[in-house]
């Protein structure tokens, strides 16, 4: 059962058809960005599962994952990770290949981001396929760092992609 603030961001996400291609049916968090309260609630649930647990650092996944995963280390005053697609950080990188519901691409993060045995939590908007989010997963683990929980605002749930961070804990918020 859905809590009332849980259903207030489920209220507000809104579909857009065929974005970014035919067929796909975009989850949109826009709305909720754009209101300040449904912001703070979302912010506040990724905080709660954070306090909770002797993390180090945040992973944040580009684009939209950086909107959620950088207030939550501002405001547990730890560092941010983040991990961009190919030829965008300005670095030097590891890579990792993913493949996600409507295409392929490589997502990188800077070599000196993380070191052996930090404590990480990976923060994005969205679970779909779960190739974005293995992607980080490998790359937090190719330098040692411990994922001790991948958090998202909202799973696609008939898309399994959690079993590709499997064993890591999972958690979304929101599921469709």
């Amino acid at each position: 059962m859905l809590s009332d603030a849980c259903r207030s961001l489920r209220d507000a996400v809104r579909d857009v058809p065929d974005f970014p291609r035919p067929g796909i049916i975009f989850k949109d968090i826009t709305p909720i960005l754009c209101d300040g309260k449904l912001f703070r609630i979302a912010i506040d649930l990724f905080l709660e599962r954070c306090r909770a647990m002797e993390i180090d650092k945040i992973v944040c996944i580009d684009a939209r994952g950086f909107l959620f995963g950088s207030t939550v280390a501002y405001e547990l005053g730890i560092g941010l990770v983040p991990i961009r697609k190919k030829g965008k950080l300005p670095y030097k990188t590891e890579r990792a290949a993913y493949t996600l519901e409507y295409g392929e691409a490589e997502m990188e993060m800077h070599i000196d981001s993380i070191y052996r045995g930090e404590r990480i939590a990976l923060i994005d908007d969205l679970l779909a396929t779960g190739g974005t989010s293995a992607s980080a997963a490998t790359l937090i683990d190719l330098f040692g760092g411990v994922l001790v929980e991948a958090q998202f605002l909202i799973e696609l749930e008939f898309l399994n992609g959690r079993q590709k961070l499997e064993p890591a804990s999972v958690v979304s918020f929101l599921k469709f």
